[in-house]
């Protein structure tokens, strides 16, 4: 495989990548990069996380030795329970994780507690923060505490442990949601400052939760869980939002854009002949047809269904 090749394969499905030169570099070097992503151990792993647990797969097959984060001391000041709790999650997590796929002899699962009260770390945290302003810190912040009025010191701290995160763990490359480039973009103008790499940042697309609303998330039960099962992905899909006519912001359309399209050219959405028969759709054609009314929500529904319970049914039988 080429480099451009891999580039492709590394950006495919992405929103950004900052900077292509700096990937084109990294990609050419002689010594093994390391990718790494960091998560919450707070709940349930959901299509969310396996987007992004899709791409760490693909810089897997590129040559990246992967570096997962469980955050539990980030979990623990996001106020998402006792840290006895959150690393039991933490051990399902991983679970989740090399259900997905993950290579465990190129993937290294650290968890956060195991650092994050060295000198060294807190060193660094503390002269992040004599460098970001408090304005920018908030900037940083998760968007529901951006958003409340009480804010506390500990959501100030996070984004800062985040960027030290990165050099602790050697990471050429940071991958993340959308929802994490201002700490990322946080991490690339004051690294630097400090005499400390930058990484290069990778950004996926959020995927709406079930309900509509911005984000799948688990603690708004608004997600479909990887090992989920069958009746249970059935029953959440059914009652997803799903507008007539609409594309942007569909959860179901975009299931299909992240979990199906990437590993098959068409989608087979079976219909009874009086409804127009079956239909066999490339990517395009299923937009074209959704937007101009001429497939029904529940048609779609179904199908994604199908296919969805098929794609998770090798994490179901790990899982086990």
């Amino acid at each position: 495989m080429d480099l451009q090749e891999k580039i492709d394969n590394i950006t495919k499905g992405t929103l950004e990548v900052i900077t292509s030169e700096e990937l084109k570099t990294v990609l050419t070097d002689e010594k093994e990069s390391i990718a790494y992503i960091g998560y919450e151990p707070s709940g349930k792993i959901h299509l969310g996380h396996a987007i992004t647990v899709l791409k760490m797969i693909t810089l897997q097959k590129m040559g990246f030795h992967i570096k997962i984060l469980l955050a539990d001391y980030h979990a623990f000041l996001n106020g998402k329970g006792k840290l006895e709790d959150i690393r039991e999650t933490a051990k399902y997590n991983i679970k989740c994780f090399k259900a997905l796929g993950l290579d465990e002899n190129k993937t290294e699962f650290v968890l956060g507690s195991k650092y994050q009260t060295q000198p060294e770390y807190t060193d660094l945290v503390y002269q992040l923060a004599t460098m970001t302003t408090l304005i920018r810190a908030r900037r940083s912040m998760a968007v529901i505490a951006r958003d409340s009025e009480d804010q506390k010191v500990a959501e100030v701290i996070y984004p800062l442990m985040q960027v030290a995160d990165m050099v602790f763990l050697d990471a050429d490359l940071a991958m993340g949601g959308m929802e994490q480039r201002k700490i990322h973009m946080l991490a690339r103008e004051n690294l630097p400052r400090l005499g400390k790499n930058a990484p290069i940042c990778l950004h996926t697309p959020l995927l709406h939760g079930t309900d509509g609303s911005d984000k799948m998330s688990s603690s708004k039960g608004n997600f479909i869980a990887i090992d989920d099962e069958p009746d249970v992905i059935k029953k959440k899909i059914k009652k997803s939002f799903c507008p007539a006519g609409q594309i942007e912001g569909n959860p179901i359309i975009e299931i299909a854009e992240h979990f199906i399209y990437p590993f098959n050219e068409i989608m087979i959405i079976n219909r009874p002949e009086k409804f127009g028969s079956d239909l066999k759709l490339n990517e395009t054609e299923l937009k074209e047809l959704y937007s101009n009314g001429e497939l029904h929500p529940m048609d779609l529904k179904n199908a994604v269904t199908k296919y969805l319970i098929e794609f998770f049914e090798p994490v179901r039988e790990y899982m086990k």
